[in-house]
């Protein structure tokens, strides 16, 4: 076992820590405050060589690996999660392609996300179907040699910027999962339209809208998979984009460790800097703790994923773990930071509001158990 990364991720890291510092910290507070999408500090990170990491270069992309992927997620998410999920939404919304896609689908869209600044979009959740995917009501129904969609989708990422949109829908909701396919779908596409965009807690810089299709004619070749697949691709997705979420969650913990480690040097109280105090000593300690345990689950995972193995469980563990870790984390920090963490004044506050979605999204952490408690049980 080797746990030393190659010259070329050292080097990639190394990029996304200079973007980090120079483009994103200076800005992350502001854009939380505003609520705007980021887009130049995007082209930036677009021009740069950070998004489209997974493409295949055959498609202009850089044909990186999810470990690849991890490493630059955690270094963008250091200084902003937010902004880290809106480059992330283009990997989510490019991976049922990658998954399950034509070839023609892959060079029609995926060439898309590398030859220009665009952004796509995942549309799997709705009002009533989040961690319930199987409970969509989204409908698909055949209209000669064409589909037509009908439904709402909710809490999308990218939604109301993205040019193209990865969508599922069923063909009857008796069916529940056998009944569900996957499309994807221009988002100038006559019956497709936005809505409004989400006043959030926390990630405050990427762009959440709903996503409505009334009457949308889509082609048969729009169809990713085969009509009964659309499940098995949703599902093979979160298996491949989970480590990214732990390698946000490690992120977030490293912020988190960094300001109060400096903060409790600095700041005295009984004539000695608090870090002599053994209860900041044993947060910080904790913190530490988490982010070797989150990084290391989040590089076995993506290595998994690397290996061809999308089912593996560890994904799993990654993910629940890494976020329950960077809410604890980030909260103990604002603990440390005392009163003056309860203000904007200074990050951790932010970092407590980012670390929450880390919990819901993509699957909660309460479902991330039921996932691994079935797979400990169906051993």
């Amino acid at each position: 076992m080797d746990f030393r990364l190659t010259e070329e991720q050292d080097a990639l890291v190394q990029t996304a820590r200079e973007f980090t510092r120079k483009d994103i910290i200076p800005k992350a507070g502001h854009l939380d405050e505003t609520g705007e999408f980021p887009r130049d500090i995007l082209k930036r990170a677009w021009e740069t060589g950070l998004m489209n990491i997974e493409i295949p270069e055959a498609y202009g992309g850089l044909g990186g690996s999810c470990l690849d992927n991890c490493l630059v997620q955690e270094e963008v998410s250091f200084g902003c999660s937010g902004i880290n999920t809106s480059m992330a939404a283009n990997s989510l919304g490019a991976t049922p392609l990658l998954v399950a896609g034509t070839d023609d689908q892959k060079k029609q869209y995926l060439t898309r996300l590398t030859s220009e600044l665009m952004f796509c979009a995942y549309c799997c959740s709705e009002p009533d179907a989040g961690s319930d995917v199987a409970g969509m009501r989204t409908r698909v129904t055949r209209h000669g040699d064409d589909y037509v969609l009908n439904g709402q989708k909710r809490w999308i990422t990218n939604g109301g910027v993205a040019g193209f949109y990865t969508v599922f829908a069923t063909f009857d909701p008796a069916m529940k999962h056998k009944g569900i396919a996957c499309f994807v779908v221009d988002a100038s596409n006559p019956g497709v339209k936005a809505g409004r965009k989400e006043n959030k807690m926390g990630q405050r810089a990427s762009n959440t809208t709903d996503v409505i299709f009334e009457d949308c004619k889509i082609p048969k070749t729009a169809l990713v998979g085969t009509e009964d697949g659309g499940f098995k691709v949703a599902m093979k997705t979160f298996d491949r984009s989970r480590p990214w979420i732990a390698a946000t969650a490690a992120g977030v913990i490293r912020r988190s460790l960094e300001e109060s480690r400096a903060y409790a040097l600095e700041r005295k109280t009984f004539g000695v800097p608090i870090a002599q105090h053994q209860a900041i000593q044993f947060m910080l300690a904790e913190m530490a703790i988490a982010y070797e345990s989150t990084r290391l689950l989040t590089h076995k995972a993506a290595w998994q994923v690397d290996q061809g193995d999308l089912s593996a469980i560890t994904s799993a563990y990654a993910k629940a773990y890494g976020a329950d870790a960077a809410m604890r984390c980030a909260t103990d920090a604002v603990q440390i930071f005392g009163g003056y963490g309860y203000t904007k004044e200074y990050p951790v506050e932010k970092l407590m509001r980012d670390a929450k979605l880390l919990q819901i999204y993509e699957g909660t952490s309460q479902i991330q158990r039921v996932v691994i408690a079935r797979n400990v049980l169906g051993r």
